[in-house]
């Protein structure tokens, strides 16, 4: 099969699209299909250009035996609703006339939460006539209330009408929650052209090993019983809510918080845990893909963090997965939902309610003084892992990709469940 997916987000980028697509891509190449990436320079979550590339009409590469073919953007920082709107705007035009040259392939992809990639994989497919499947990663622009980052209004309804019109003008849409395909369901969409494939780790890549002990030095970590948020620190996760645990939390020196990676909120963080004198959170940079183990093995726990909203309660983190690669217990501080139920139902962590901070603080004392209790989560994490693989993920959306070229996306899409 030649499959086109479009994302604006792809490696070196580290965010979760990213790497969700680029691993997933990489078991289809393994099987014999033949993939196509349009994307653009890498540049998020900072809004800069990654060192070493540039922002270039058309650059092709390949990783792995996937074809990459960047295309040129306005690069903007996840800051200010206006400037990320062009942002993505200028991705969509410009990956459509690049995926004007490509080898006509069998189906068009395109993955959210930047719908606006899936608007230009829809007319790429209409022009190409091929099928187009809509990877739902977020319910976007719900998300963009949610945050704060706009308020509801006649933008945001005109958008949601967009995005219902692709979402019924796609061949098949593939959910990464239950919930979002619930979602979809209440607002007309036919539960048949609804496949869910939820997202995994790439066990390959993740397995549990002793805390790296250059790293833990390098951070001040060595002696520290800590617990790590690696991932963005967006609007989206609430991250104040951590300083807010840390601060009743100054009585437990040797618990620490670590947060690594980048994002809008970020200085904000930085100077705010400096404000208040908090030496028990420490803040590592932006790690490349290929060190998330060594990160993840300074971690005695696994924190999983989002805001107090209902529509992160629909949403399903892929660091737990990575923290169950690496054998870690894992603390969800979220909206109780379908993440929250994976970790109880995997008996994998601890839940703690979203934007509770001493439910947090007294979590972080508990893990800290059980070491019965911490190690029993370790154990079930790590046997959850095979549960929540790439590869799984990798053939389960392959099958409703052959069930789109095949014809019968709309009728049989949704008996894709995993």
């Amino acid at each position: 099969m030649r499959i086109l997916f479009l994302t604006e987000n792809f490696p070196p980028e580290t965010n979760a699209a990213a790497t969700r697509v680029s691993e997933r891509a990489l078991y289809w190449v393994r099987a014999g299909h033949q993939v196509t990436v349009l994307t653009c320079a890498p540049n998020f979550p900072g809004g800069k250009l990654f060192e070493g590339w540039e922002n270039r009409w058309r650059q092709v590469s390949e990783l792995n035996g996937i074809r990459v073919v960047r295309v040129k953007t306005y690069i903007a920082p996840n800051e200010g609703f206006a400037k990320r709107i062009l942002d993505f705007v200028s991705f969509m035009v410009t990956a459509f006339v690049a995926g004007l040259f490509e080898a006509k392939p069998d189906v068009v992809v395109s993955t959210s939460p930047q719908f606006f990639a899936a608007v230009g994989g829809w007319a790429l497919a209409g022009v190409r006539r091929v099928p187009f499947v809509f990877e739902l990663g977020d319910l976007w622009p719900r998300s963009i209330t949610a945050v704060g980052a706009m308020k509801d209004s006649l933008v945001i309804r005109w958008l949601e009408k967009l995005e219902l019109f692709l979402y019924r003008r796609s061949a098949a849409v593939v959910a990464l929650t239950r919930a979002f395909k619930d979602d979809l369901i209440r607002r007309g969409i036919p539960a048949a052209k609804i496949a869910v494939v939820i997202n995994g780790v790439d066990l390959p890549r993740y397995a549990p090993r002793p805390r790296d002990a250059e790293l833990a030095a390098q951070w001040g970590l060595t002696d520290a019983f800590v617990i790590g948020y690696v991932g963005t620190h967006g609007m989206a996760h609430g991250l104040i809510n951590v300083l807010d645990a840390a601060e009743r939390l100054k009585d437990a020196p040797r618990v620490k918080f670590l947060l690594v990676g980048s994002g809008a909120e970020r200085q904000m963080l930085m100077d705010e845990a400096k404000r208040r004198g908090l030496d028990n959170v420490v803040f590592g940079p932006p790690q490349p893909k290929e060190m998330m183990p060594r990160v993840w093995s300074v971690c005695d726990v696994a924190l999983v963090h989002l805001k107090d909203s209902p529509a992160f309660a629909e949403v399903i983190p892929s660091k737990i997965f990575e923290a169950m690669g690496m054998g870690l217990p894992l603390l969800l501080v979220a909206p109780r939902g379908e993440a929250s139920h994976i970790i109880e139902a995997d008996k994998a962590g601890l839940f703690v309610p979203a934007a509770d901070p001493q439910g947090l603080a007294d979590a972080a004392r508990r893990l800290e003084s059980d070491e019965v209790l911490r190690r029993g989560l370790a154990a079930a994490s790590l046997a959850a892992a095979p549960l929540h693989t790439r590869e799984r993920q990798a053939e389960l959306f392959i099958q409703a990709l052959e069930l789109v070229v095949a014809g019968q996306g709309p009728q049989r899409a949704g008996t894709v469940e995993g």
